[in-house]
């Protein structure tokens, strides 16, 4: 939680900073960050209908992310060179899955891509 880790380990590099808005920070508590409902409720808030998700522990918090965010029918963009696991064999599996088992509601890229097309 930002309570252990400090907030400024949530700040964006420099050179990111300028590509979005300062962000709203929800710290959860548990690996899915829909179960409190507070980020549903923002989003839903704002009209939000497309995450674009990157985060650590592929295998676990962003997994249960990723299937909330299906399951609420968000369009989700997962960009997979700005993930990362405590586990490369299971970091690894999930893309496999997050490919070819998620294909359809699951779009994957690579930051470079998403930089590209940031509007």
């Amino acid at each position: 939680t930002i309570e252990t880790i400090g907030p400024e380990m949530t700040e964006l590099l420099p050179s990111l900073a300028g590509c979005c808005p300062p962000a709203t920070i929800i710290d959860k508590h548990i690996y899915s960050p829909w179960f409190e409902g507070r980020l549903r409720a923002l989003l839903v808030e704002r009209g939000i209908d497309t995450l674009v998700i990157t985060g650590g522990e592929t295998d676990v918090c962003v997994l249960a992310t990723v299937l909330g965010a299906i399951d609420f029918g968000y369009r989700v963009v997962l960009v997979t060179d700005a993930l990362c696991s405590s586990s490369d064999a299971t970091h690894d599996a999930l893309l496999t899955v997050y490919h070819q088992r998620f294909a359809q509601q699951v779009e994957t890229v690579e930051m470079e891509t998403v930089l590209s097309n940031w509007t």
